[in-house]
Parts: structure tokens; C-alpha cells; sequence
């Protein structure tokens, strides 16, 4: 069309879309996105969109952040206010202005609109759907219709936490996100923990930033990767990959989408185990079992009876699934081009594995594909090292910039580097960062010990639950089921 600029992106949607099929790390993708509409989406622009329209924020102490525990949504306060009440707050400002935020400081909370299905909230302007352009990425029609939004304060933060389902594509609108990641191999050193209760994801008992080494003195070795997103920045989160989300600009906006993946059909078996247990034993009495233990992203406590027809229709699907997958010759889901097999040892293969096992493929890192750091590595790095990487961000800094708002008072360029907090390691007083030696605040290096000698605790129901749904024992329960209901055959294909 006349007057139009074709703005040449550095991969293409093909090329994109396999580049995150044999991602095995978190990475981030730059000047993929100048051109979406959806860079506009500031919170000023969104109020003038939703007028209004109340949505739910979430709200917590700031102080809490800086517990050595978790702040999980059931710690936290609720309003329901429009995006114009949540800005004026923000502003200071007080009265009607501010709707139901009159009865939180500014300077003491800090408020989340958290998980707010973009479908939903424009379902009366359906256009602004086609603001997202995921098919850029190489997924055909998928748009803002099938992602959410988030809209945060400094200091809004998500618990550590990975979630069951398919892997995650995040873009940065407006302010900067600080994401601590986890590799799904240090899923022991993250003591994961399904209370509070929410079907697809599975919480940390860490608080990663102000961590108890004392009492999970195995996070001490947890490699540990963080990047700082900005705006117009695409974040790929792989899958199972654990994940620490806070805002660190006064005002954040963000838009994700959870892409779907073949696997996630055992695990939608391994999630309707989680829930049958979990709400079999949550919902007996005992004396220890008076928690608020069912997350405020949940509706309601389900009966056995509608669990147990979950777990079979989740069952049934899976079966039906490897029947068509064994005389179907179309090409299969996204995330699995190899099909469902079996190591030597009878296990179901890890998706990671099978990609793996598939044809090599050579990640194009360089200045539009950043790979986001293990931070344990980048303090092991030689003088060598650290000019290298220096010259590839300098590389990056300098490349062409694009505008990514109209409004002049937000942010109108790319920062081009993905901006790795590379702390140091020191130990100050009162520190309980440093994770490598004696620190100030009497914290020892053999925290397990300490921790052992300290404590003699009684079982809880908590406890209980925390053993027998862990992750790795609901995996393989939901593999002996899959067994037993479907024989053992039906895993695999002849060719």
C-alpha cells in the first residue's frame, strides 16, 4: 500500500518459529517487534481504551518482598478499580480519584493487574486482538486473542513458580521486568511446594530474592539466570523453566502468551492427579489443616467426584491423542517433531530430550538473539571472556533504533542490549545474597548442618502433600496410570 515502510525483520516467521523449537535455554529476540501496535499499549493509552471497565489488581507490602518467604497471592489484598483509579494512585493523587485504592499508601503496596485475558477485557473491540502479532513469530493466527496482559507497579512481583503447561513468549510494552530463571534440573533446589493450590503451576517455597539458606539450604547451588527485559524485548521462558517476575520501573505493561505443546498431554494427566489429591486431603479435617490453601486464580473447592472425571477425561485424551499420532501423517503439534518414545529404562523421554535426539540445529545468537546468562557462570568468566561478551553488546547497543510509542513521554527507542544484572558478590552486613561463603549476618557455609541442628519440626499435612505431589513422583504416577489404562504399547509408533 502507498505511504507504507516494510520494516525487514532479522528472522522470519519459519525461521523464528523453529529457532524457538530447539531453544533449551531462556533467550531474548530484539527488533522483532518495531511495528506491532500493540508497543503503544502504554498504561495511559490502555485507560483511555477500557475507560470504565474494572479489572482486578493485586496488591502487597512492600516490606514483604523483603521476608525470607514467599508472598503468595493468598498473602495479598484485592480491589477491583478501573486502570484510570490504578493511574491516579500512582500519581498520588486521592479521594474518588483513586476508587478503592484510597485505603492503600502508594508508598507502602505496590498493585498488580495480573493474568487479565486480553480476549476478555477487549471482547467489545475485538480489532485490538490484531495489535499482537504472535503469527510474526511463526505462529499462524495466534494474536492477542490468546495472550494476557499485565500491568504492574514497582515492586509487582509473580512468586517463583513454573508453570505445567507449554512454554511462553513474553513482551516488554512499557517499563523494564526483572526475570530470575531456573532450569527445570534445579526443580529439588527450588522445593516445590502445590500450596497454595492452582492447577498448572507449581509455587517455590523460596523467596529467591531474600533467600532462607537455613531452611532450604540446596537453592545455595541453584543456577540462577536473570535478565532485565525492555521494552520491545521478547523473552522466550522454555518449558518447566522456574521463573521470579518483578517490575522495576514505577510503571510496567506486558503481554504474554503460553504456546501449547504436545507434551502437555501427559502433563494435563499429571495436573488432574495433583488436583484429585490435593483437594482430597486439603478438604479433610484435622487440626493443621485450617491454611487458606487454595489460590484466588481458582473458583472453588471441586468434589472428588468431579476431579476423578477429570483425571479420565484427561486420560482418554491422551490415549485418543496417541492413536491419532500413530496413523495421522500430518506434522505434529508445535514443540515435538519427534514422536513419543521411551529410554531404556521404560520412562517417557523429556521433550527436551527428543528434540535433542532430532536433526542438529545451529541457534543464531548475535545481536537480534541474546541467550540470558547462568549468573554462576558469568562470575566464572576470564578477563578474555568478559571482553568478548562486552564487544557483543557494544555490537548490539550500536545497531538502528525504532520508535516503539507515539507518546512522546514514554520511552522511543529499543534498548538494543539485553541488560544482564550481573551483580557482584560481596557480602555486606546483613546480606543474605551471597550464597559462596561466611556472610556479615552469621549465615555458614555448612547451612545444611545448621539447618538440621536448629530445627525439630512436627509433619504437617503440607509436608505430606509436598512428597507426594512433587513433581518428579506425580510424573511418574501419571506414567503407571497411562500404563494401566492404556497398556504399554501405545507410546510408541511402527514405522
Amino acid at each position: 500500500m502507498a505511504g507504507t515502510t516494510e520494516i525487514n525483520k532479522p528472522f522470519s516467521p519459519e525461521e523464528t518459529r523453529r529457532i524457538v523449537h530447539h531453544l533449551q535455554q531462556p533467550a531474548v529476540f530484539l527488533n522483532m517487534t518495531c511495528d506491532w501496535p500493540v508497543l503503544n499499549w502504554t498504561a495511559e493509552h490502555l485507560s483511555s481504551c477500557l475507560g470504565d471497565k474494572l479489572i482486578q489488581f493485586r496488591l502487597g507490602r512492600k516490606e514483604k518482598t523483603k521476608a525470607p518467604a514467599p508472598l503468595f497471592e493468598t498473602q495479598c489484598s484485592y480491589v477491583e478499580a478501573s486502570v484510570a483509579q490504578f493511574l491516579s494512585w500512582t500519581q498520588g493523587q486521592s479521594g474518588t480519584d483513586v476508587g478503592p485504592f484510597s485505603e492503600y499508601s502508594y508508598s507502602e503496596y505496590w498493585a498488580y493487574a495480573d493474568y487479565k485475558y486480553i480476549a476478555m477485557l477487549f471482547q467489545d473491540q475485538p480489532f485490538m486482538f490484531e495489535h499482537v502479532k504472535w503469527s510474526e513469530f511463526g505462529f499462524e493466527g495466534r494474536n492477542g486473542r490468546e495472550s494476557t496482559l499485565w500491568i504492574g507497579t514497582e515492586g509487582a512481583n509473580t512468586p517463583c513458580h513454573l508453570d505445567s503447561y507449554g512454554c511462553n513468549l513474553v513482551l516488554q510494552v512499557q517499563g523494564r521486568k526483572r526475570w530470575h530463571l531456573f532450569p527445570p534440573e534445579d526443580t529439588a533446589k527450588l522445593y516445590p511446594t502445590r500450596i497454595p493450590y492452582e492447577e498448572s503451576s507449581v509455587f517455590s517455597q523460596v523467596a529467591v530474592l531474600h533467600p532462607d539458606l537455613r531452611r532450604f539450604p540446596a537453592f545455595h547451588s541453584a543456577s540462577e539466570h536473570i535478565v532485565t527485559l525492555q521494552p520491545g524485548q521478547v523473552l522466550y521462558v522454555p518449558r518447566h523453566w522456574w521463573h521470579y517476575v518483578e517490575s522495576v520501573d514505577p510503571i510496567t505493561v506486558s503481554v504474554n502468551s503460553w504456546i501449547e505443546l504436545e507434551v502437555d498431554d501427559i502433563a494435563r494427566v499429571g495436573e488432574a492427579l495433583t488436583k484429585t489429591v490435593v483437594c482430597a486431603i486439603k478438604s479433610a479435617r484435622s487440626d493443621d489443616n485450617t491454611d487458606n490453601w487454595l489460590n484466588p486464580t481458582e473458583e472453588e473447592v471441586t468434589s472428588h467426584n468431579e476431579n476423578m472425571q477429570y483425571l479420565n477425561l484427561a486420560v482418554r485424551a491422551w490415549a485418543q491423542k496417541q492413536r491419532s499420532s500413530c496413523h495421522s501423517k500430518l506434522s505434529p503439534e508445535f514443540g515435538d517433531t519427534c514422536r513419543v518414545k521411551r529410554d531404556s529404562g521404560g520412562q517417557i523421554k523429556k521433550n527436551s530430550d527428543r528434540v535433542r535426539n532430532c536433526a542438529p540445529f545451529s541457534i543464531p545468537y548475535g545481536p537480534h538473539l541474546i541467550s540470558v546468562r547462568c549468573q554462576q557462570e558469568l562470575r566464572r568468566m576470564t578477563p578474555e571472556d568478559v571482553e568478548v561478551n562486552s564487544s557483543r553488546n557494544s555490537a548490539v547497543r550500536s545497531q538502528e533504533d525504532c520508535a516503539v510509542s507515539s507518546d512522546p513521554a514514554q520511552t522511543t527507542k529499543f534498548a538494543a542490549a539485553v541488560r544482564l544484572d550481573q551483580r557482584t558478590h560481596e557480602c555486606n552486613a546483613g546480606s543474605t545474597r551471597c550464597r559462596e561463603c561466611d556472610c556479615a549476618d552469621g549465615t555458614s557455609k555448612n547451612l545444611s548442618e545448621d539447618y538440621k541442628a536448629s530445627t525439630h519440626t512436627t509433619i504437617t499435612t503440607n509436608d505430606l502433600l509436598d512428597c507426594l505431589v512433587h513433581p518428579d513422583i506425580i510424573t511418574r504416577v501419571a506414567e503407571l496410570l497411562l500404563e494401566k489404562h492404556t497398556g504399554s504399547d501405545t507410546t510408541t509408533c511402527s514405522s
